[in-house]
């Protein structure tokens, strides 16, 4: 704003380089047909492949969550619920666990001489889901009358019962069974297999990578196509403003316990995967660190944008299991200070959000609507009034 002898000049915000209408369709496209054929370029076991496989399993939960917290408002603290759950299908359907049941669908050539459940992944996968988005609907239900904070208190006492759960599970017994393994864990897991085929060999993690890039394929369909049906309207109308959602006839109970279902849902279905990839379900890997884990990547990303919280998701990724405690471990040591830059993981987590929110709040791709928002009144025209004694 310029004063000069009583006029006012108001200042122009500059406005982007308009871009075609079909370049985000094409940027998108170009970016899924290169991460698809990435492995092509690694060894078959790189570490690269490995940590890319993590990060595009915890693509899939970050896009859960985002429908309850991007979409629909409800700040969920205790996602990793619905880890939990996709995790424990694989050990009940798809292991030893239950050595006395002889149940085989579909499995691999390998698994059909084996004792307990053996089920073929997709199959565990499609149960951890309806699962997972039956205990959403659980969680949610004491929620509904609830906003803000209390929604988060209350669904992070909900991630506490499933860990704590979690461990003392090996001392409910069920018609004789433990339901969970506690802290030994259940293992092995079976390996992802085609039917009556080779399960995958964890030494060869291209068919894993696979997998876990359709599910990515598949969530982004299906986030896409909620965000701009009737019902992702329905959500976003509850984020802006609850009271006046419902004044226009937005049924408030089943529009919020279905944004906790469907992103349960995904939850378990990722859960069900990292099961099987890492072959053990272990009480220890639920803690209340993994929730905020994947809400991080949100708000990095950009709340409820979903191209912001798939990038959102692999840098978290890989600055967790890559750039921390390969690339700059020993760091601190060659300033003389003794101890590794893995101590500090969750410091780093908490100076990257509080640097996110200082210079780009809205995230690194943000939501169109999440951006007008916090960049209204930026730029805009002033009247300024200029008092001379």
């Amino acid at each position: 704003m310029a004063v000069a002898e009583g006029k006012v000049e108001p200042t122009r915000k500059l406005s982007r380089p308009d871009l075609p209408p079909w370049f985000s369709k094409a940027a998108a496209t170009a970016g899924l047909l290169f991460i698809a054929v990435m492995p092509f370029f690694f060894n078959k076991g790189s570490n690269f492949i490995d940590d890319s496989t993590l990060a595009l399993a915890y693509v899939v939960m970050a896009l859960g969550l985002n429908i309850m917290v991007g979409f629909a408002g409800l700040l969920d603290l205790g996602y990793v619920a619905f880890f939990a759950f996709g995790a424990y299908c694989t050990g009940w359907f798809a292991s030893g666990f239950f050595a006395d049941a002889d149940i085989h669908v579909l499995t691999s050539k390998f698994g059909e001489n084996l004792p307990g459940i053996h089920l073929n992944w997709v199959f565990v996968a499609l149960i951890a889901m309806a699962i997972c988005a039956l205990v959403g609907v659980i969680i949610g239900l004491p929620t509904l009358r609830l906003r803000g904070d209390y929604i988060a208190i209350v669904t992070l006492a909900f991630g506490e019962i499933i860990r704590v759960f979690a461990i003392n599970g090996d001392e409910i017994k069920i018609s004789g069974h433990a339901v969970t393994a506690g802290r030994q864990g259940i293992t092995p897991i079976d390996a992802i297999a085609p039917p009556g085929g080779t399960a995958f060999n964890p030494l060869d993690l291209r068919p894993w990578y696979w997998v876990a890039f359709g599910m990515v394929l598949i969530t982004l369909f299906c986030n896409i196509r909620l965000r701009d049906s009737r019902l992702g309207r329905a959500w976003i109308a509850i984020r802006e403003d609850e009271v006046a959602a419902a004044s226009m006839g937005v049924p408030l109970v089943k529009t919020k316990l279905l944004a906790y279902a469907s992103g349960a849902a995904f939850g378990g279905m990722a859960g069900a995967f990292l099961g099987a990839y890492l072959n053990t379900v272990n009480a220890d890997q639920f803690a209340f660190a993994f929730s905020i884990f994947v809400l991080a990547m949100i708000i990095l990303g950009g709340i409820g944008s979903i191209w912001g919280v798939t990038l959102g998701a692999i840098a978290l990724t890989f600055i967790n299991y890559r750039l921390i405690p390969d690339v700059l471990k020993t760091a601190p040591s060659k300033f003389g200070l003794d101890f590794e830059l893995t101590d500090l993981s969750f410091g780093i987590f908490g100076f990257l959000l509080v640097i996110m929110m200082v210079l780009r709040p809205q995230g690194l791709l943000p939501e169109r609507r999440r951006e007008l928002e916090l960049e209204e009144g930026v730029g805009a025209d002033e009247t300024l009034v200029q008092v001379r004694a």
